[in-house]
């Protein structure tokens, strides 16, 4: 798995705020299975703090993906645990590889 355009997006505008001193702490974030991690990775890499990883693996049944309502509910706990003072979230997921 690749990061998709949308978070690179996100993950450089969140650095940009911390180095201009509007953020102390980026953390990146994602919801899937568990070659999402490579993602995290990446996001890493490019300097972010610490990375959250919440693991969904569809392989059970993949009949029955993460609906929309649910990675909604999965962020709302994330930002009620972590408390940001800013949520910054990309546009939309990449297509499954």
């Amino acid at each position: 798995m690749s990061m998709n355009p949308f978070c690179e997006i996100a993950v450089e505008e969140a650095l940009r705020l911390r180095k201009a001193g509007a953020a102390s702490e980026v953390v990146a974030a994602t919801v899937g299975p568990a070659q999402a991690a490579d993602t995290l990775r990446t996001a890493l890499a490019m300097g972010v703090d610490r990375a959250v990883h919440v693991l969904h693996d569809p392989d059970p049944d993949p009949a029955r993906p993460l609906l929309p309502l649910a990675v909604a509910k999965i962020i709302r706990a994330l930002t009620l645990q972590e408390t940001p003072g800013l949520l910054i979230l990309d546009k939309q997921s990449a297509p499954s590889r």
